[in-house]
């Protein structure tokens, strides 16, 4: 005899996926005409916003606010690194450790995707309702927030997440 397990709530984890493909759907064509990955995209996007830290950002730091694992990250930068979308260094502070700036090409990406994105989000907001669109938002990070049961410990994959 099987049994089939009794679930009274919907599968939160599985529509949150669902809701992320459904905007990416969207969005992977402009990715794709500009020749990037949704890896590459991220990396990009966080790049770009920090893009006034002339110092560059922590390899760290890309994969915390990216949602990469360190060996993924290290190969999407590789392929970054030689399509000339971003330029890596050693740290001056600290030579085990390695930072990242988006080079001119990339940051033209960004600028380029930035538009076809916002657009795309203001059509979110005409279809939704501002007000909708906020409200999601805001339940959104109260719901990282509840489940995060501790934002310092280092094995809490949204640790130190300083933007979403």
């Amino acid at each position: 005899m099987t049994v089939k397990p009794s679930f009274a709530h919907r599968n939160l984890p599985r529509l949150l996926l669902e809701a992320r493909e459904a905007v990416m759907f969207h969005t992977r064509p402009s990715l794709r005409e500009h020749g990037l990955s949704d890896q590459q995209w991220r990396v990009l996007r966080v790049l770009g916003e920090h893009a006034h830290e002339s110092g560059g950002v922590e390899t760290g730091r890309v994969a915390t606010e990216a949602f990469l694992l360190g060996p993924s990250l290290s190969g999407v930068l590789t392929r970054m690194e030689r399509d000339g979308l971003i330029e890596r260094h050693r740290c001056p502070q600290d030579a085990r450790r390695t930072v990242v700036r988006a080079s001119a090409v990339g940051l033209a990406k960004v600028q380029a995707l930035s538009q076809t994105i916002e657009a795309h989000y203001s059509w979110m907001a005409q279809q939704l309702g501002k007000s909708q669109l906020t409200a999601l938002y805001e339940l959104l990070d109260k719901l990282i927030a509840l489940e995060v049961s501790d934002a310092d410990d280092p094995k809490n994959p949204l640790m130190n997440k300083a933007s979403r």
